[in-house]
Formats: structure tokens, C-alpha cells, sequence
């Protein structure tokens, strides 16, 4: 009997391991699947997003309104509070990301075994669990004054951004070298086989934050060396929320007293601190299934049957003081996260996809996935650091410098997880305006060097274009008159993609860039915010 048990529950541990392997491959295939195709249609790529219910509650806080798509997260919540965390144990990819190194970590010796005496100090201690559950209530708290924090926190968001701007782009160079040497050693088909595969899975893409957010993201795995699944067990808010959901389910431990020997290995092996010995102290809210703990007991005292009735189990253990302050914290800092020039006056480099809602509801949904970043195939998209100021850190801005907006490609408006960015069809995103081009008539060639350059006529792909050539007149220091075609920007058919910035010649500094002024999306941030209108005649003021 004790064999069969022991083989049973090894064999939902190797269960668990497939079903990690299966989402994580999932999770992996969206991210390599969300690129350009060419295609009008890209497909359900954010769906992984759309079950996560902390996005969906704290998106819909903030913005005061709820996203329909986020009605699949009602199926994490009824799973979850039916039969407990299943989803970090078994489904979470970024849960398996920290389980997978806390092992190598201990199969390397570098993450230290608990001893029977720290680990039952640690059991009786669980104060360092209640800093998730602060920082969900600080999440919660702030999206009620209008303050999205929450894609900072996620571990979806967070995983798929340090992915998109540190993991695939160091992939992409791995693969370059690789392509190098093969050329290099005489393999040319070898080498052309690897650009192929850097073009076919879009591995091309770098980002202005992606050294700070790789950095973030290994501190995150490495901290897996204190203690096991560190993340999991004290960081994450998503895993504080489903553990609050989780309290009263089904799945229950069992101690079998006669057979237990007190050997405490279930507790000193729990990967969260869920501490199944003794029975009563059992945190229902902090386990996530893995079935370690019955696994490894010598005298098979450990069972997990189902229970139709909740008993008594340790509850968080939060200080009504700290959660009052974590809350008047929140509410407190809420306002200076929206401190930033920009309320008062649009920022000029703070150009946003097309399709993205006004900026404060832009702000109040934005998660800071990614998404729109991975999709863009001219790599335009790069998170935001002080554009948007505090709140907008990370979000999605247009760099023309980097690339620009692909005429034909609305692939942005159709990943966003949150409606952000509203979808679009592309004879709709053709129409609409992110921005205003102008020219520096310092720096560009005709106008300084009387030199013809048409680069940026040529490149503008809207019909009929935006930027039109004149004659003009200059002066060169020998004191010659060169007539050359130069570029001036009609403002009424400009839609500020920024490949005219992009392609100008004049690397450093280019002579023509964009910004965010004339936005479709902004009634304020015009040119000219209303029309004068002619002064009235003499005869209709005397009346």
C-alpha cells in the first residue's frame, strides 16, 4: 500500500511537471507566434493574458470599465476556488520558470537545504508571506485612484516583457554568432539557415531598457538561491490573490497521525512555505499542489483526499496594522505617480501606437505587456521611461529614431490584452493620426547644402503625399545660388508614422522628425485649437 501511494503521488509530480512543460511551451509559442506575418489577421496571441484575473480586476478598477475578453479569467477564480492554487503549481509560466531554476539551484548545491530547526522557526514565522498580500492590497488600492500598477507586478506581464526585451533579444545574438562562425568556418548553407530562422521568427528586435529589464528579471530567478521559488512564496500579487480565493477549497491535506514520525521532511521540502505538519497549521492559501510533501513521507502519513466541509487551517498571517498602512501608503502615492509635465502639456515624443485610447484611459489600461512591442516588425515600439512619467513607465511609445509605423500593418491593435490599444482594420488605422513630421531646415541637405535629397518624398506612404517638394533658393559660402527640390510637410495628410525620420540621411541628428502633435486621439494636443473666424461685418455688429 505504501508503495502504491508513494507511486501515485510521484506520478501526479511528474504529471505536474508535463502539464508546466505544456504551458510554458504554449506560453513560448504566442511570444514567438505575436510578429509581423504579413497577414491582416495575426490571431488570438494575448489570450494567455485574458485568464489572469488580477489583470482583469485591477484594469477594471482603474479604468471603470470592464474588458469583455477578461470574462475567461472566471474560469482561473472557479478552479481556483474549488480546488486551490492548481494554476501556480501546474499552469503558471512564470511559476515554472522558478521552479525549473530553484531546482537546478539545488542540484548545484547553491540553494542551501533548510535545516529541521530553521525550518520549523520558518513554519511558525510566516510574516515574510504577507509581502505579497501588501503588495496586492497596494495594486488594488491604487487602481482605485485611477493608478494601473499592476503590469509592473504581474508575473505574466512581467515574464512576457523581461522576455520580449531581454531573452529574445539575446537569443537573436547567440543566433548571430552562431550564423558568423558558421560563414566563417565555410559553412554558408549552415549560416544561411540560421538568418532564415532569425527573419522567419522575427529575432531581430533590441530595446532602449532591455540591459535594466534583463538585469530585473535574472535578480528575480537568482533570488531562487535564498529560498525555493522566492517569487512565488513573498513577490508575487498574483499568487496573494488566488491564495485569498483559495481558502476554502476542496483539496485538503491529511496527517495521518499513527504513521507519522515527526521527521518534519514534508514541511522542510514544502516550495511554499505551506507547511502540511502538523494538519492544523496547514496554509491552504500558499499551496500550490506540487505534491512534494506526500511524495518524499517514508511512512506515507501524507494524502491530499477531498473534503466537503472547510476545517480549521492557518490563516495569513497579516498585521491589521501594516495593511492599513500598505492602504493609506497606496492611496497617499497614487497621486505622485501622476505628477509629470505632461498633463499640463503633451509631450512631444510621447507618440503612442495607433489606436490607443486618450492617454489618461491609455494609462488607466496599459499593463505593459509587451504585446504591441513584440508584434511591431519594424521594432518602432520601445517601453517608455520618463514620457509618460511614473505611471506610464514601460508603456508603448513610437521611436522613429529606432523604427517607424508600418503603413499596411495594424498587428498592434489586435494583440493588446487590455483595449489599450483598440483594434483596428487597416483602412481605419491608415486614417489615423499619431503625429506630425517637420523639418529642420538647419540640418537637412537641400536647404543647408543646396544638395538634392528626396529620401523622405519617397518614403512617405501616404496618398497623396505628405511631404511635397519646392524649389528653393541657397546661398553656398562661395557665394554660388543652387536651386535644389527641397521638403516641405503638408500637415493636413500627415499621419506621423515617422519613416521619413527614420530614413533620413542625416544619421545623428535627422533633419525631419515627429511629434506627437495632431494626434487623433488628443483634443487638446493640436496645432491650432480652434479655427479664428473672420471678424464680423460692420452691419451684423450694429445689430
Amino acid at each position: 500500500m505504501k508503495k502504491e501511494r508513494s507511486k501515485k503521488y510521484r506520478g501526479l509530480q511528474l504529471l505536474r511537471i508535463l502539464s508546466q512543460t505544456i504551458f510554458f511551451g504554449l506560453f513560448v509559442y504566442l511570444l514567438f507566434g505575436t510578429r509581423f506575418t504579413g497577414e491582416d489577421t495575426i490571431g488570438r496571441v494575448e489570450i494567455f493574458f485574458h485568464f489572469d484575473p488580477l489583470l482583469a480586476a485591477a484594469t477594471a478598477l482603474a479604468s471603470r470599465t470592464f474588458f469583455t475578453a477578461f470574462a475567461l479569467a472566471g474560469i482561473t477564480v472557479l478552479v481556483t476556488v474549488v480546488a486551490g492554487r492548481y494554476v501556480c503549481g501546474w499552469i503558471c509560466p512564470f511559476g515554472a520558470v522558478h521552479q525549473f531554476f530553484s531546482f537546478v539551484f539545488k542540484k548545484a548545491r547553491l540553494l542551501r537545504p533548510r535545516q529541521e530547526k530553521e525550518g520549523k522557526k520558518e513554519k511558525r514565522d510566516g510574516r515574510r508571506l504577507a509581502w505579497k498580500y501588501y503588495l496586492l492590497v497596494f495594486v488594488l488600492v491604487g487602481s482605485l485612484f485611477t493608478v494601473d500598477l499592476v503590469g509592473i507586478a504581474d508575473p505574466l506581464s512581467l515574464l512576457y516583457r523581461s522576455f520580449v526585451t531581454g531573452v529574445v533579444p539575446w537569443l537573436a545574438s547567440v543566433f548571430s554568432v552562431f550564423t558568423g562562425f558558421s560563414y566563417g568556418v565555410g559553412l554558408a548553407s549552415v549560416g544561411d539557415r540560421f538568418a532564415q530562422f532569425l527573419g522567419t521568427l522575427a529575432l531581430n528586435q533590441t530595446f532602449q531598457q532591455g540591459f535594466f529589464l534583463s538585469l530585473l528579471f535574472i535578480g528575480l530567478v537568482l533570488l531562487n538561491m535564498t529560498r525555493e521559488r522566492f517569487w512565488c512564496r513573498y513577490l508575487c500579487p498574483l499568487g496573494a490573490f488566488l491564495g485569498l480565493l483559495a481558502r476554502w477549497n476542496i483539496a485538503k491535506v491529511r496527517i495521518d497521525e499513527k504513521k507519522c514520525i515527526e521527521c518534519h521532511l514534508c514541511t522542510l521540502h514544502c516550495q511554499t512555505q505551506a507547511n502540511p505538519y502538523p494538519n492544523e497549521e496547514w496554509r491552504s492559501h500558499e499551496c500550490v499542489y506540487c505534491y512534494t510533501c506526500a511524495a518524499i513521507c517514508p511512512t506515507d502519513a501524507v494524502s491530499f483526499p477531498a473534503a466537503t466541509r472547510p476545517e480549521k487551517f492557518e490563516v495569513v498571517d497579516f498585521s491589521r496594522r501594516k495593511l492599513i498602512l500598505t492602504s493609506a501608503l497606496a492611496a497617499v502615492a497614487a497621486p505622485f505617480f501622476k505628477i509629470t509635465p505632461a498633463r499640463k502639456r503633451a509631450a512631444d515624443r510621447l507618440i503612442r501606437p495607433p489606436g490607443a485610447l486618450p492617454e489618461p484611459q491609455f494609462l488607466q489600461k496599459c499593463v505593459k505587456c509587451g504585446e504591441c512591442m513584440k508584434v511591431c516588425p519594424t521594432n518602432a515600439l520601445q517601453p517608455a521611461l520618463g514620457e509618460a512619467g511614473p505611471e506610464g513607465i514601460w508603456t508603448p511609445v513610437l521611436v522613429p529614431r529606432i523604427g517607424y509605423c508600418e503603413y499596411y500593418c495594424s498587428h498592434c491593435t489586435q494583440v493588446c490584452p487590455t483595449g489599450a490599444i483598440k483594434e483596428l482594420s487597416i483602412e481605419e488605422k491608415i486614417k489615423v493620426v499619431i503625429g506630425t513630421a517637420w523639418v529642420k531646415k538647419d540640418r537637412c541637405i537641400p536647404y543647408v547644402l543646396g544638395s538634392p535629397c528626396i529620401v523622405c518624398e519617397e518614403h512617405c506612404p501616404t496618398s497623396p503625399k505628405a511631404i511635397k517638394l519646392v524649389k528653393t533658393e541657397v546661398k553656398l559660402p562661395d557665394g554660388t545660388v543652387q536651386t535644389p527640390l527641397a521638403p516641405i510637410i503638408d500637415l493636413d495628410l500627415c499621419i506621423g508614422c515617422g519613416i521619413c525620420e527614420t530614413k533620413c540621411p542625416v544619421v545623428d541628428d535627422p533633419a525631419i522628425y515627429v511629434t506627437s502633435i495632431g494626434e487623433t486621439r488628443s483634443e487638446k494636443n493640436r496645432l491650432l485649437l480652434e479655427i479664428l473666424k473672420p471678424p464680423a461685418p460692420p452691419d451684423e455688429l450694429n445689430q
